[in-house]
């Protein structure tokens, strides 16, 4: 392992600890020592003669409330747990939601050797902001997996460190986007009951051989972007897990939601509604490179993908549904999914070894 390599690797285990334990961090300006900050993963592209990043995150604060912890979970429709492990997981899950969401709060974050304010959080707590870094500087940060690391900044003696990520993205190239739910996490999205335990009571669980066969494309060159209906208070959890799981790094598209707006009700509801402009989003901004959807049949991902693949005929080489539902490939729902794509173009598979050559 070089040492760029190392420094690296040590950096992205900084930050996966960091996510799950949610450290509080104090900025020079005005981030407490009683709050927290997540950072997410993001995009960066050429733009003339440097690099363009955004950079997002969230700044809340954790409380107990474990008077609340009662409310959330009757109004999930979720009984408690007999388990200590599950009652462990939920309060550990559930207090992302519960958290107060910090507005008006002030990040700035060094990259190499430069610091840059981000701006104030909105009332949800999240924050973007777009900074341009040179040739050169991106050169020096560059990582061999394609990401520059950088780190919040705290406040003088404040020793704690908290580690984003941007991905640099060439203008050419092939990108997988993925979903996550059904699709490389077992998460049983049409049964309410189970998604709701699978959710918030018990460890995630990887689908298998898809994490190999990821790791597989990664090996040939291609750059991954995880997409889920599901909300950013899931992140930290789900970060954690993807490490642990060995899934390749790579941006992240997740919904917005405030448990003050009373939307717990729609949590995982109508995801075509998030997925499709947030795919679109991205393919209008590389258009000139292709992409590989994977997705899964439990929802509305067929729909989506199909509707892309029309729209965007020249970018999309392949979409992979893994078969949750029992319907194959002749089933009249792909008929209208995919109506007017190219029968080479989507393929039906239940074991990942069924299509770990779909890009060749």
């Amino acid at each position: 392992m070089t040492l760029g390599a190392f420094i690296c690797r040590r950096a992205w285990l900084l930050m996966a600890a960091s996510l799950w334990m949610l450290f509080p961090l104090s900025s020079a300006a005005q981030i407490s020592k009683d709050e927290a900050v997540v950072f997410f993963p993001t995009v960066a592209q050429r733009v003339g003669d440097a690099w363009e990043a955004e950079v997002r995150g969230w700044v809340f604060e954790v409380e107990p409330r474990k008077a609340l912890l009662a409310v959330f979970r009757k109004g999930l429709g979720l009984d408690e747990s007999s388990d200590a492990q599950a009652r462990a997981i939920f309060a550990d899950r559930a207090r992302l939601f519960l958290a107060d969401n910090e507005r008006g709060k002030k990040v700035s974050v060094k990259i190499g050797k430069a610091v840059y304010p981000l701006g104030a959080s909105a009332a949800n707590g999240h924050f973007a902001a777009t900074i341009k870094l040179s040739v050169d500087e991106v050169k020096r940060l560059f990582c061999a997996d394609g990401r520059i690391l950088f780190r919040a900044v705290t406040a003088a003696g404040d020793t704690r460190e908290f580690v984003g990520a941007i991905h640099l993205l060439e203008d050419t190239g092939l990108s997988v986007i993925s979903d996550i739910d059904d699709t490389i996490k077992i998460s049983h999205v049409l049964d309410k009951k189970e998604l709701l335990a699978n959710t918030f009571h018990r460890p995630f669980k990887a689908v298998p051989g898809m994490a190999e066969m990821y790791r597989g494309w990664e090996e040939q060159g291609m750059r991954f972007h995880y997409l889920s209906a599901g909300p950013w208070q899931l992140y930290p959890p789900l970060a954690e897990w993807a490490q642990t799981e060995r899934f390749p790094h790579g941006s992240f598209q997740m919904k917005e939601f405030r448990w003050k707006d009373r939307t717990a009700l729609n949590l995982f509801e109508k995801p075509e509604e998030y997925k499709l402009p947030a795919i679109e989003g991205l393919l209008r901004r590389f258009p000139k490179r292709r992409f590989l959807l994977v997705g899964d049949s439990g929802e509305k991902d067929p729909e989506v993908y199909g509707a892309v693949a029309r729209k965007f005929p020249e970018q999309i080489i392949r979409i992979l549904i893994r078969d949750v539902t029992g319907e194959n490939a002749v089933a009249e729902r792909y008929a209208t999914a995919f109506g007017d794509v190219p029968a080479t173009k989507w393929r039906i598979f239940k074991e990942a070894a069924e299509v770990k050559d779909a890009a060749k």
